[in-house]
């Protein structure tokens, strides 16, 4: 039974992580944290289905700084014992910020291994000993191969964003990671979606698992206004420009199908005098990070990114979401413009429709249950 506006001390967390999260201001756990911390504590497997932003990094974090802080052994040479797996590289440093307001005062040392930069202070970081390691399958398996890291010790897994980690293409580098990791381990798998490919490995993976699901992936935040324009495709970036011209103090998050749509959304928009910036896997980790910091101070008013390089991206009252190209999986949709409306802070979603897209559209409406609104020019 799930107590409404249950607090974090009712949930009987430590107080080292309890006085961190006071520091933060956080007092009021969300649904997944709610139902996720009391089971997770006590080491059972979790199977989550929960969206990004609906509070999941704590929800999985603080159980498991929890048990390592109370089963920290004295005198003990630190060894991975905790292993947080992610499909990106702007997740893993999310989270890794997180851990980092977590542990504050609990002594437990954490670090973050991603590709696209060199290895050698991410080695460094190794070295020195840690005991939480949030990483992507890539660089991870890298490190492991040449010997810098050793999973024996690890007595909590978790797997986030399990549903674009397959989108990806890693269920590879997944199925050669998991015999390195001890059979007797809590795993922890979330994922936003529940395919069949993520409801079979959570049943190789997880042992008489609780289940923990919030918002279902359907559900449209109801603070967010849902337009839709029937463009033909070659006129959708005349129908942006002049979107974007008419209000020029919002910031804008517009969704491309493809690296190549991002990078030519963003020239076409720069050459029309509206400052933006293009965020994909083919960007060095600095130059994305360098966009995002951009685009959350407000330097650049415009992002435009693939669904890929969006997912763990939270930007605090962010007003406009722009569906350039409608995705493939309606869920991603709902993802999509579950960037703005957050918090309970008013949002709006516009979407392209050219003539291909058609079905996409009635995939995305059969899902969520709404006709978008018709808006016109």
């Amino acid at each position: 039974m799930i107590i409404k506006n249950m607090t974090f001390k009712e949930l009987n967390i430590i107080e080292p992580v309890l006085k961190a999260l006071e520091e933060k201001g956080y007092t009021i756990p969300t649904p997944v944290q709610e139902q996720a911390i009391p089971v997770a504590v006590k080491g059972k497997d979790i199977l989550g289905l929960a969206q990004t932003g609906t509070g999941k990094t704590a929800a999985f974090a603080i159980p498991i700084i929890q048990q390592l802080y109370n089963n920290k052994e004295k005198g003990m040479r630190r060894r991975i014992k905790a292993l947080i797996l992610t499909p990106t590289r702007e997740l893993a440093i999310q989270i890794n910020d997180c851990l980092k307001d977590y542990t504050k005062y609990t002594g437990l040392r954490h670090c973050v291994i991603f590709g696209g930069v060199k290895q050698q202070a991410q080695v460094n970081d190794l070295r020195s000993g840690i005991d939480i390691l949030v990483a992507t399958p890539g660089r991870l398996l890298d490190l492991m191969n040449q010997g810098y890291i050793h999973l024996d010790a690890i007595r909590h897994f978790v797997l986030d964003e399990a549903d674009r980690m397959l989108d990806m293409g890693f269920i590879h580098d997944i199925k050669r990671l998991l015999p390195k990791l001890p059979k007797e381990k809590q795993t922890l798998l979330f994922s936003a979606t529940m395919p069949q490919t993520i409801a079979s490995l959570s049943r190789s993976l997880l042992n008489n698992p609780a289940k923990v699901e919030v918002t279902p992936v359907s559900s449209v935040v109801e603070t967010v206004e849902q337009y839709l324009y029937y463009v033909e495709k070659q006129d959708k970036k005349d129908l942006l420009i002049n979107l974007l011209g008419k209000d020029r103090k919002k910031s804008a998050l517009i969704f491309s199908r493809t690296k190549h749509g991002a990078d030519k959304i963003a020239r076409l928009l720069c050459k029309a005098g509206i400052g933006s910036e293009a965020i994909h896997g083919n960007k060095t980790q600095n130059a994305r990070q360098r966009a995002l910091t951009n685009f959350k101070s407000n330097r650049t008013r415009v992002l435009i990114a693939t669904d890929i390089a969006a997912r763990g991206i939270d930007i605090d009252k962010l007003e406009l979401v722009i569906n350039y190209d409608l995705p493939d999986v309606p869920e991603t949709y709902v993802h999509r413009i579950g960037r703005t409306g957050r918090a309970g802070n008013t949002g709006t979603a516009l979407t392209f429709c050219a003539q291909e897209e058609k079905v996409m559209l009635r995939d995305i409406q059969k899902l969520t249950g709404k006709r978008l609104l018709l808006a016109t020019i």
